[in-house]
């Protein structure tokens, strides 16, 4: 069973920076799809941005595109997601998950973290 950690997030200002960091263990978990959706008070929830075991299998949210970044480091199982020029509308609790699928992002089957929140409030 692999297990996803979840760190960071907060409350910043727009045309700020945060960087969210997910830990993932288990085995073959360097193996695994990784990536994040949100989920705000109201809206559905979006796939954000996501990442294949092969690294050049991503996917973003049109939302996202040119302002949001995934990456993994397999070495030490964790990805991450920079967050760049944050917007009011990113302000919603961001979920990290975890999944053996050959598609670039996890599905409702694949662990989970705990949730982190970002507000993006001036």
């Amino acid at each position: 069973q692999v297990q996803v950690v979840q760190s960071g997030g907060g409350l910043v200002q727009p045309g700020s920076s945060l960087r969210l960091s997910c830990a993932a263990s288990g085995r073959n978990v360097d193996s695994y799809a990784m990536g994040w959706i949100r989920q705000a008070p109201g809206k559905e929830r979006v796939e954000v941005a996501c990442i294949g075991y092969n690294e050049d299998n991503t996917y973003y949210d049109d939302s996202v595109k040119g302002r949001f970044i995934i990456s993994r480091d397999n070495s030490k199982n964790i990805v991450y997601l920079q967050m760049n020029n944050l917007k009011p509308e990113d302000t919603a609790v961001y979920y990290c998950g975890a999944d053996w699928t050959p598609l670039p992002c996890p599905g409702d089957r694949g662990s989970w973290g705990q949730g982190t929140q970002v507000t993006v409030s001036s």
